[in-house]
């Protein structure tokens, strides 16, 4: 017979649900869900953004660390601008006129800078006056106003991918210094000072595609080939899809536009030219 003073044990076991209004899992949820929702709008603007703007963000995620010559490309270094394309020009005019004025020495230089869009590119020309206000006078060396345009021209062009070229012309003066200098050598020597002084303080290596010199064979006043005027450096910046026949600098053209020599029948010529030696 049980007995009446012991009472029976109940075992109460207590159910806890998962995945209420405590659990976690609707967090995962969600950030999912925001992601796609960004992407989604990150698609929509890129579809009604213009082709600068696709290209630099395709670019940074092709180079997101940024070692090419463009931002997020293989065109320059980190931090560069956008690349300069033929509608951009007149928009890199403004800005180098803008960075122009901030010069110290703008004042006496204003009248002796030119900027010109060309087919080239755009053309940036240091014209000198009587007394020589760029480069000093009869040297390659430029002077201390020629130094401060240049380095800020080159910081300013150094942040873009496109090539350099750099010219040097004289006028038509004889170079008054030894016989073995001319104004060959002299237009060669100043914009190759104007190249060194420009990779020192602003281009990046190998952005200087081409020096030239002149001397006295492209006048910019043809009427008076000895104006000063006609003594000046130019530094070009070139497209980055320069037309064909521009490749080599405008050679290839000035090539194909010269006149060709008639071809000569060795049959039409008489037999006295043929046989008739050169005189020692």
């Amino acid at each position: 017979m049980a007995d009446p003073n012991k009472r029976p044990i109940i075992i109460k076991k207590k159910v806890v649900g998962h995945g209420g209004h405590h659990g976690g899992a609707w967090k995962v949820a969600y950030a999912d869900f925001v992601t796609a929702m960004m992407a989604l709008f990150i698609v929509l603007w890129l579809l009604t953004s213009n082709e600068k703007v696709r290209q630099a963000v395709g670019g940074y995620f092709r180079d997101p660390i940024g070692r090419g010559k463009s931002p997020g490309t293989s065109m320059t270094g980190s931090g560069r601008d956008m690349s300069v394309l033929k509608d951009d020009m007149s928009g890199l005019k403004e800005k180098l006129k803008s960075v122009i004025k901030l010069i110290p020495h703008f004042e006496q230089l204003k009248g002796n800078v030119e900027l010109t869009i060309t087919e080239e590119g755009l053309r940036i020309e240091l014209i000198e006056d009587s007394k020589g206000i760029f480069f000093e006078s009869g040297k390659p060396q430029p002077s201390a106003i020629g130094k401060e345009l240049l380095v800020a021209l080159a910081k300013e062009l150094g942040r873009l991918p496109n090539r350099i070229l750099i010219e040097g012309h004289t006028d038509a003066q004889k170079y008054s210094g030894l016989d073995t200098y001319s104004n060959w050598e002299l237009s060669a020597d100043r914009a190759n000072e104007a190249r060194r002084l420009m990779e020192t303080s602003g281009l990046v290596p190998d952005q200087v595609a081409q020096i030239r010199g002149f001397a006295d064979q492209d006048l910019r006043n043809k009427q008076n080939p000895e104006d000063p005027s006609n003594r000046r450096v130019s530094l070009i910046v070139s497209y980055l899809d320069p037309p064909k026949h521009l490749a080599l600098g405008g050679l290839e053209s000035k090539i194909q536009q010269a006149p060709q020599r008639p071809e000569i029948n060795p049959a039409t010529i008489p037999v006295a030219e043929q046989t008739q030696k050169p005189a020692h």
